[in-house]
C-alpha cells in the first residue's frame, strides 16, 4: 500500500526486534537495518504522553544530537516522525551503564579511572566548543559499546537537559541529577558550561573511590554539603592514589566555576 500520510516508515528501513527498555515517555527497541543487517537501538517517543513544554524539549534535544558527531557521544543516526511519534535511531551500545561497571568493580584501578575521564571530557569538550551544556553528566548517562572491551570504549548519551549556550549567555533552571549538580546550579544563579566540569570531578571522584564526594540521606542537607563544597579523601580509600590524581580532583571540585579547570 502507497504511503499517503507524508511521513517516512520506519518498517520499511529497519525491522524492529525486542525492547531493550522502557521509560516514562520512551521505548528503547532493538532494530536492523534492512539492506545493511546492521543493529541499532530505536528510542520510540510517544507524543501523546508529552505536553507542548515537554515536546518542544525533544525537538531541542533532537537538533542538538544531530550536530552531534563524535567516537564518544551516541551517535544520532536517523529520526522519523509521524503524529503520534518520534522514533530516533541511535547506536546500540551493548556494554551497559558505566553505573552497573562502578556496582559491579566498586573501585577502578586509576588507569581505568583516567581512561574513563580522558574519554569523557573529550566529549563533553567537543560539546562545550559546540556551545551546548550537557547539565547531566553521571554513571547511567555513559555507556559502553560492549562488555567486552568495557571502559576502553565509552560514549556519553542522554541530551534531554542539554541548552545551547554562547560565551555571552547563561542558563538559570535548577537541573541535574542530586550529587552530581554543580554548587553554582543549586545557588540559583545564572551559570555556564563549567557545570558540566563539577560532574565530571564528581564521577572521577566515584571511580577513584567507590564512593561519592558528597552523601547525605536528605536532599537538603546533601545541597548544603555540595554549595559549601565539603568532600575529603578518606586516607584508607585514598591512600594508593597518586598526588596528580588528587590535584585534579582539587581543581574540578571547585565551587567557583571561574576557577574550575576548563577540559581543554
Amino acid at each position: 500500500m502507497e504511503n499517503t500520510s507524508g511521513y517516512r516508515n520506519i518498517k520499511e528501513t529497519y525491522k524492529i526486534e525486542g525492547t531493550i527498555g522502557k521509560g516514562s515517555f520512551a521505548t528503547v527497541k532493538k532494530a536492523k537495518h534492512r539492506e545493511t543487517g546492521v543493529r541499532y537501538a530505536v528510542k520510540v517517543l510517544s507524543k501523546k504522553k508529552m505536553n507542548d513544554e515537554e515536546k518542544l524539549a525533544m525537538q531541542l534535544e533532537i537538533d542538538i544530537l544531530k550536530q552531534m558527531d563524535h567516537p564518544n557521544i551516541v551517535k544520532l543516526m536517523d529520526v522519523f516522525e509521524d503524529e503520534r511519534h518520534w522514533c530516533l535511531v541511535m547506536e546500540l551500545m551493548l556494554g551497559g551503564e558505566l553505573f552497573d561497571q562502578i556496582l559491579e568493580k566498586e573501585q577502578f584501578s586509576e588507569t581505568e579511572a583516567r581512561e574513563s575521564c580522558r574519554q569523557i571530557i573529550d566529549a563533553i569538550g567537543y560539546c562545550h566548543q559546540q556551545g551546548i551544556a550537557h547539565r547531566d553528566i553521571k554513571p547511567e548517562n555513559l555507556l559502553l559499546v560492549s562488555k567486552e572491551v568495557g571502559i576502553t570504549s565509552l560514549k556519553i548519551a542522554d541530551f534531554g537537559l542539554a541548552r545551547l549556550l554562547n560565551e555571552d549567555s547563561f542558563a538559570s533552571t535548577t537541573c541535574g541529577t542530586p550529587g552530581y549538580v554543580a554548587p553554582e546550579v543549586l545557588m540559583q544563579k545564572p551559570y555556564g558550561k563549567a557545570c558540566d566540569n563539577w560532574s565530571i570531578g564528581v564521577v572521577c571522584f566515584i571511580l577513584l573511590s567507590g564512593t561519592p564526594p558528597f552523601y547525605e540521606e536528605d536532599n537538603f542537607a546533601l545541597f548544603e554539603q555540595i554549595k559549601a563544597c565539603k568532600y575529603d579523601f578518606d586516607v584508607e580509600t585514598w591512600k594508593n592514589v597518586s598526588a596528580e590524581a588528587k590535584d585534579f580532583i582539587k581543581k574540578v571540585l571547585v565551587a567557583n566555576p571561574d576557577v574550575r579547570l576548563t577540559c581543554d
